[in-house]
């Protein structure tokens, strides 16, 4: 099986989508070039985790690429989450070693919320 390497939100709204995940996830969102955001979840040098980044997704297909986010607790991301406008679309499910849920954020693009137990 493959793992994830990166990842590229698209968005017709960048600076939304950007100051969405660096406030509720903390994430560090370099300045934009050429319509992109790189962003970076490695706090730590020592920390392992996915680069990517945001762009600004063409207006025919202006939204994509839901990613799978590891989070402490499901239940204080969801709530910081949608006090910065995201939509629960599935809540909290649990299933045999983590919990599961997913969102859109305020500008369309769809997420998975994982906690292990």
């Amino acid at each position: 099986m493959g793992k994830v390497v990166g990842f590229e939100l698209s968005s017709q709204e960048p600076e939304k989508a950007a100051t969405f995940y660096s406030k509720v996830f903390d994430w560090e969102i370099s300045e934009p070039k050429w319509d992109y955001w790189a962003v970076t979840s490695l706090k730590d040098s020592g920390a392992s985790g996915v680069k990517g980044g945001i762009s600004k997704g063409p207006r025919d297909f202006p939204h994509g690429t839901r990613i799978q986010i590891e989070v402490e607790s499901i239940d204080q991301t969801i709530s910081k989450a949608t006090s910065e406008g995201a939509m629960v679309v599935r809540e909290k499910m649990e299933f045999e070693g983590f919990f599961l849920a997913y969102l859109v954020d305020p500008t369309g693009n769809g997420i998975g919320l994982i906690q292990h137990k």
